[in-house]
């Protein structure tokens, strides 16, 4: 069925979707999405990654490297449903992009190479998926390689992921003889034949019937064990009918009890119009998803979708070019107007609303207004970033903004002429506003610009974007990754006096500390789930990988002046006495003090617990850590004992190895240092036929 994007009435919240599209690199996310747009009606040509004539990668970046590197946004239209699609990157370099991206949807289409199964960063995004509570359908693309295996991908969804696989279809034919499905739900057959765009409805071949049967029963005996209405009818009938079946899947993807699993080709257009189906009946609409919650004058408060609640919005990605800043919105709550007046909650200013605009990837078209759930971009914010939270101004609100995980990697960049300096700034400016993973400093010992991502793609990108879009010649430094530095060996009741007298008032602060490793966080300090002190004093912040808690009794520290140790040592974490890198997997204990009835105050104690906290990492036993990944090398047969060893030059730790297909599919653990050059070499060694992905773990002690 084709829809008009432009000649539908404005849906009501219940014809919404708002879902990504998540996978690894390669697995045919972005084709997804051009065979949706063809499908709907909103391309009248079908776009090819190969040729460069897609619509969600437009960048010429994107078309030079055939890979997805900015999310797209992309509206159109499906039976009566509004469908907001984001298009996702694949590599684990930009794994930040995803992170917003899944901060603003309500579903997502979780799509894998039928030949391959669950990848690694296909994991990756998967659990990114959960954190976020987002529900998911499965695809299993590109079942006309040679190779393909839905089970064998089925097997993987359940073994890596732990959710329960609930597949709907049966292929019709294998490999390059794939021509349709049956659906097991209305028990009929869907085939495809080359220069037709939809599928042909018939009855289920006499070939597959039996095994037809055999899936539909095992689909509802799956289901029954999952679902309690559907197990009271299964009891009672000993078979759930078709609407039984759609209703309990519906509630299961909903819950993340299940994932619906379907199958089908993109690039041969088969398979996505009943995906397009499963998209509707079984994703969520925005009335469907919890109630976004914010922050109200210290307050949790909740705004339901209703366009006529207060409004309220989260900017999840900016685009800053030379004419001006475009901000793209997930609208929670509310109705937005052009011309009207929106609180930056974050920026706490106002500013207006120049043009709201329904997105199409690179184009636009006009809207007089957003209303809740809808994903829009505006014209005319001059200081929203991306996190930030737009609310009318009468109704301030801030929401949760998604999560930035730390750079890992970084390099020292220069313009090459003198005269560019000033533009070189300008333009690394613009690239943190519109991606904040992206860090910008200045080296203090030796003047350099230091510019820090998440990995060497990613810098790459970054790099060719400044040459491209604004003209200038960059000179590159060799990458260098971030470490930290950890406890090994702690101290305890390091006493610190902090006196300074010097005319008037004085400081006077005298603290005790216990220190010791936070075991909890040493082998994943990024991690992102973090809380702050309490009443108490007690804190825990897994971001930084620090603990503080105070055990003193009797107010010999009054609790102001517990919160100000803590904010000393959490300064203290920036240098560590190694090498000047932060700290993380620290827990420290405040185990006595003592103040002064004139001299002590919160800075005196914020003073003593920096230096404390110095001097108590100079006394114990400290280790430098180093960033790791897990890379999964895939090679021939032939090639594999020299790519084993080249790991092992590399300070590799092989974890496994998997035969598949007449070629090797390796684990390893690999500090991120030695990871440089690496495709390079890959390619030398295996005469251009091996590949391979990476995607961090962490950190592990350096030697």
């Amino acid at each position: 069925m084709r829809t008009d994007l432009h000649r539908q009435p404005t849906s009501p919240l219940t014809a919404v979707r708002n879902l990504g599209i998540l996978a690894h690199v390669d697995a045919g996310k972005t084709t997804v999405t051009e065979r949706i747009l063809y499908l709907t009606g909103t391309t009248h040509k079908r776009g090819e990654v190969h040729d460069g004539t897609t619509v969600t990668d437009f960048d010429p970046q994107e078309r030079d490297r055939g890979i997805t590197i900015f999310a797209a946004a992309v509206s159109c239209a499906w039976d009566g449903h509004r469908i907001n699609l984001i298009d996702t990157p694949g590599h684990v370099d930009f794994a930040d992009e995803v992170e917003r991206s899944l901060r603003v949807l309500d579903g997502a289409i979780a799509v894998f190479d039928a030949v391959a199964g669950v990848e690694p960063q296909s994991e990756s995004v998967w659990r990114q998926a959960d954190r976020h509570g987002v529900p998911r359908i499965a695809f299993v693309n590109k079942l006309d390689r040679t190779g393909a295996d839905l089970d064998a991908a089925v097997r993987s969804i359940r073994e890596r992921l732990h959710p329960a696989p609930l597949v709907v279809q049966l292929p019709i034919g294998t490999e390059d003889g794939f021509t349709g499905v049956v659906d097991l739900l209305r028990m009929r057959s869907l085939i495809w034949t080359d220069g037709r765009d939809t599928a042909e409805e018939g009855p289920v071949p006499d070939v597959l019937r039996e095994e037809a049967h055999r899936r539909r029963r095992q689909l509802e005996e799956a289901v029954a064990e999952l679902h309690p209405v559907a197990l009271e009818e299964f009891c009672a009938t000993s078979t759930l009918t078709a609407r039984t079946l759609a209703c309990a899947l519906r509630d299961l993807t909903r819950t993340g009890d299940g994932v619906v699993v379907l199958c089908g080709s993109a690039y041969r257009n088969r398979g996505i119009e009943p995906l397009l189906e499963a998209v509707v009946a079984y994703l969520p609409s925005p009335l469907d998803v919890p109630a976004v919650r914010g922050i109200q004058g210290g307050t949790v408060q909740e705004r339901i979708a209703d366009p006529a609640a207060p409004f309220a919005a989260l900017a999840f990605k900016v685009n800053a070019t030379a004419t001006g800043r475009l901000t793209y919105l997930r609208v929670y709550s509310g109705t937005i107007k052009k011309g009207e007046a929106v609180r930056d909650t974050v920026a706490r200013r106002t500013e207006r609303i120049g043009r709201i605009l329904r997105v199409r990837a690179d184009r636009h078209a006009e809207l007089d207004q957003a209303v809740a759930g809808d994903i829009v971009a505006v014209v005319g914010l001059k200081s929203a970033r991306a996190g930030a939270t737009l609310c009318a101004p009468a109704a301030p609100l801030v929401l949760e903004p998604p999560t930035v995980a730390d750079p890992v990697v970084s390099v020292a960049v220069e313009a090459r002429r003198s005269a560019d300096t000033d533009r070189l700034v300008s333009a690394l400016t613009r690239l943190v506003e519109e991606d904040p993973s992206l860090v910008v400093r200045t080296d203090p010992e030796t003047g350099q610009t230091v510019l820090s991502g998440m990995g060497e793609l990613h810098l790459e990108v970054a790099v060719e974007k400044i040459r491209r879009a604004h003209g200038l010649a960059v000179g590159v430094g060799r990458p260098k990754v971030a470490y930290r530095e950890t406890v090994a060996r702690g101290v305890s009741g390091l006493l610190y006096r902090h006196v300074k007298q010097d005319g008037g008032a004085g400081q006077f602060a005298h603290v005790v500390l216990d220190v010791e490793p936070l075991e909890a966080t040493r082998a994943t300090p990024s991690d992102t789930d973090s809380g702050n002190g309490n009443g108490s004093g007690n804190g825990n912040d897994s971001g930084t990988g620090f603990a503080f808690r105070s055990t003193v009794v009797g107010g010999r520290v009054p609790q102001e002046y517990v919160r100000a140790v803590e904010a000393g040592c959490r300064d203290a974490l920036a240098e560590g006495p190694l090498g000047g890198h932060p700290v993380t997997g620290v827990s420290v204990t405040l185990t006595d003090g003592a103040t002064h009835p004139k001299d002590s105050s919160e800075m005196a104690f914020r003073t003593a617990g920096r230096l404390a906290l110095r001097e108590a990492l100079r006394a114990s036993a400290m280790v430098l850590l180093e960033p790791v990944a897990e890379v999964t090398v895939t090679v021939p047969d032939d090639a594999v004992g020299g790519v084993l060893g080249d790991l092992g030059a590399r300070r590799g730790r092989v974890t496994g190895s998997v035969a598949r297909a007449g070629a090797v599919v390796i684990t390893a653990t690999v500090p991120l240092a030695e990871l440089f050059g690496y495709a390079t070499r890959l390619r030398s060694r295996t005469q251009g036929r091996g590949a391979f992905t990476t995607r961090p773990t962490g950190y592990a002690p350096a030697p």
